[in-house]
């Protein structure tokens, strides 16, 4: 596995008076969304060329490179005060390095789970690939109840990957993998995966009305505990489609469908987490702004929704999604 070559000054965060609170609280009744979230706020932030390969939401922005980077900064911070406020466990971790343009988006090396397993994920970029950090996985280890790791990682070297919770959308509830074909979501390394996991994966085609396969299946799609978001229309083939829905019916969701356009908007790029007693959807204000009221009132019928500012962030061709870890290993008892 490749780690960043930099020596990190960052210690792994202490934990929050509501890591404490947990850790006496009751479990939720839920396993899809989870109480901690791991963010990583980059002091360099730039969108990554090495990406435009094949991620057509990327945009290119306007501003300086230092005015990109203090922007991208300010939004981080925001976002994880304003998750904190709401009741959610935050572990915000400073990326000083020049070397690692994405790094605000961890979601796509690593995973933890219910079981107490963590796996790392083989990334397409190699600048990418300088995002995982050993002190991210030992401060994991020393806060959560780590069982078992999994290293995909070396799946680099033949070129295949990967790209964790971009590539998957996982039902934590019922064990099920939702994935796009893309260059960075391999159907070996998924069997790998779901078969050490206990998952079983549900894999389709989705593609833009000009035909270009969506890179990330979590731009396209959010699994909650009742509700999904998906972009229907991308999946072209009817079977597909309907065994898609299919799924998700018989997983007790109620399918929220948004639009090619809305998709583009990251309207599809949300997290349920859980918030103190109540479970809360997190989006960026953009998708929420796309939304129509009715596809609101749906989504605000089973979750507090936290809109978050993160137009610079979005540049790089992710969202509020991206930019969350969800730490679903059980809590170390202190």
């Amino acid at each position: 596995m490749t780690l960043a070559p930099e020596r990190h000054e960052a210690v792994f965060p202490e934990p929050t008076q509501t890591h404490a609170a947990m850790q006496a609280a009751p479990a939720p009744v839920t396993l899809q969304a989870p109480r901690s979230v791991l963010m990583v706020r980059p002091h360099h932030f730039t969108p990554n060329p090495q990406t435009m390969v094949d991620n057509e939401f990327m945009t290119v922005p306007t501003e300086s490179a230092r005015e990109v980077a203090r922007s991208a900064f300010l939004e981080v911070t925001r976002m994880a005060e304003q998750l904190r406020q709401a009741g959610v466990d935050v572990y915000l971790m400073e990326d000083e390095a020049r070397a690692t343009p994405d790094s605000v988006f961890p979601n796509n090396w690593f995973t933890t789970h219910a079981d107490g397993s963590l796996a790392i994920f083989p990334m397409r970029s190699t600048v990418r690939r300088w995002e995982r950090r050993a002190d991210i996985l030992s401060g994991l280890h020393r806060q959560f109840e780590i069982t078992k790791t999994r290293d995909y990682s070396a799946w680099e070297e033949v070129g295949r990957y990967l790209e964790g919770t971009g590539a998957m959308v996982l039902d934590h509830l019922h064990k099920i993998a939702y994935v796009c074909r893309s260059a960075r979501a391999d159907e070996k390394i998924l069997q790998s995966f779901c078969l050490d996991h206990g998952y079983r994966s549900v894999v389709f085609d989705a593609t833009d009305s000009a035909g270009v396969p969506i890179y990330h299946t979590n731009v396209m799609m959010a699994v909650g505990t009742h509700l999904a978001i998906v972009t229907l229309d991308t999946v072209r083939d009817p079977d597909q489609r309907a065994r898609l829905v299919h799924d998700l019916d018989e997983s007790g969701r109620e399918v929220v469908s948004i639009t090619e356009e809305q998709m583009g908007e990251f309207a599809g790029n949300a997290l349920e987490v859980w918030a103190g007693d109540h479970p809360l959807l997190v989006i960026s204000s953009r998708g929420w702004a796309s939304l129509r009221s009715e596809q609101r009132r749906r989504l605000e019928a089973g979750h507090e929704v936290l809109p978050v500012d993160v137009p610079t962030i979005e540049h790089a061709g992710g969202s509020a999604r991206c930019m969350l870890a969800g730490l679903h290993a059980p809590l170390r008892q202190s």
